[in-house]
């Protein structure tokens, strides 16, 4: 296996051999595999634990001996304690769903607050295969059906072409030790109920089950980019006004397309709705019909449809073919905000808000506009290019969040993902002599 790790690494993240990265830890044998394969590969890594207080001594046992395991590699680990239980009771969430939040907040805060770059999941095949058999089992569209990512911004599941055969295989021929957690043979969670009855079944019958899943899976990913072009045009087409109060939609737009229901579920499932056949209905409802989910409200008014959210506000309204060119280091206000620049001594980590460059590498004017079908960059920390609109898809943006995303550009090179990412090939190096310091500063409402 580690051969084949090393492969990957080279293939597919090699990114991760000149990056300080943290590897999420349970102790149990997934995650133990990683640190020791990063540990084989030379890897510039800490470990990570999250104590659940779930298990009681168990839990404590746990954390006891990835403790131990850091000093038997040496190397450091983070240890972070939570009350997982009050945590859900306040904010109303299951205990799996509140420990991933307080898992996933930690991690984002440990990688900010100490500069590494990425953090590491052992999530592997079988985990992969397991999400999907959930997601189809409680109902989903496309995107629920496309698997794990392998990279989601900073969090990178390096493990995952990997199966837990080939994990525990290799676990025993090097005579690792690990944890084995009780509550992954507890029927009660969906999970486990899969992995334990369901697979095995699966596999029974088809013993290449994951290879044929990898197959499919690249096959819907194929599918659902072309459904996300297609459904980001006519986002661009239907959205003619965002502003404090929602965001307003031409009716005509959906009703152009051949199916104006599938369109209305891509475009408004993340607003909790659920009734499909009375959003479908709007198009042709008089003026004041509605539909309302717990958080949101869709109202028919004349020929528009206005989408509604009263605990979030949103951009202001703006002109969706505003373009600007930029011939000196003087702030530009444009319609989400003012884009200034500084030229600094040194420079620091960049943030959704602010990014540092080699001034050197540009070369004026800039061009400052919104992002187009076709626009492709270079992310900061990664090897070759990719589509903006894949970008903006594994960031998991809403439709409106997408058509008023901005992007910076240098000779037709993308410089910055506005509030995203920065652009590799003008990022600060060892040699940079003139540091930039870029800063979208939004518009309050």
């Amino acid at each position: 296996m580690l051969q084949l790790f090393s492969e990957h690494i080279l293939s597919k993240l090699s990114f991760l051999k000149n990056a300080r990265l943290v590897v999420a830890i349970s102790g149990g044998i997934d995650s133990v595999v990683l640190a020791h394969l990063c540990k084989k590969l030379g890897f510039d890594f800490a470990l990570a634990h999250c104590n659940f207080s779930l298990r009681g001594d168990e839990s404590d046992a746990d954390e006891e001996f990835v403790i131990k395991l850091g000093e038997d590699i040496n190397v450091e680990v983070f240890s972070q304690r939570f009350n997982t239980e009050a945590y859900a009771k306040e904010n109303k969430r299951s205990i799996q769903m509140a420990a991933r939040e307080l898992r996933y907040d930690w991690f984002k805060d440990l990688a900010a607050q100490l500069g590494f770059d990425y953090v590491l999941t052992a999530h592997h095949a079988d985990d992969n295969l397991e999400t999907f058999l959930i997601n189809f089992t409680r109902g989903t569209g496309l995107n629920g059906l496309t698997g794990i990512p392998m990279i989601n911004d900073n969090i990178v599941r390096p493990l995952l072409p990997f199966s837990r055969e080939v994990i525990e295989a290799f676990a025993r021929e090097n005579n690792i030790e690990w944890r084995d957690d009780s509550s992954n043979s507890s029927r009660k969670y969906l999970r486990n109920k899969l992995r334990h009855e369901v697979v095995p079944i699966l596999k029974e019958i088809n013993p290449q089950l994951l290879d044929s899943f990898e197959s499919t899976l690249d096959n819907l990913n194929d599918t659902a980019d072309i459904v996300e072009e297609s459904l980001n045009a006519v986002a661009k087409r239907a959205i003619v006004e965002i502003n404090e109060n929602g965001i307003t939609y031409k009716v005509s737009e959906f009703k152009k397309v051949n199916n104006s229901r599938a369109y209305l579920f891509e475009m408004f499932k993340e607003f909790g709705f659920t009734e499909w056949n009375d959003v479908v209905k709007l198009l042709d409802a008089e003026t004041g019909k509605y539909v309302q989910s717990h958080t949101h409200k869709l109202t028919k008014h004349r020929d528009m449809l206005i989408l509604t959210n009263a605990s979030h506000s949103v951009p202001n309204p703006r002109d969706v073919s505003e373009s600007y060119l930029i011939n000196d280091l003087n702030s530009t206000e444009f319609s989400i905000g003012t884009l200034s620049f500084e030229m600094v001594s040194e420079s620091s980590n960049n943030t959704g808000s602010s990014i540092y460059i080699n001034k050197d590498k540009l070369v004026f004017p800039l061009e400052l506009r919104l992002w187009k079908a076709g626009d492709v960059f270079c992310p900061i920390g990664m090897t070759g290019k990719k589509k903006v609109s894949k970008y903006l898809k594994d960031e998991k943006l809403t439709p409106y969040q997408k058509v008023n995303t901005w992007v910076l550009l240098s000779e037709e090179k993308i410089v910055w993902v506005i509030g995203h990412r920065a652009d590799e090939r003008f990022k600060v190096t060892d040699s940079t002599s003139n540091f930039l310091k870029i800063e979208i500063l939004t518009t309050k409402h």
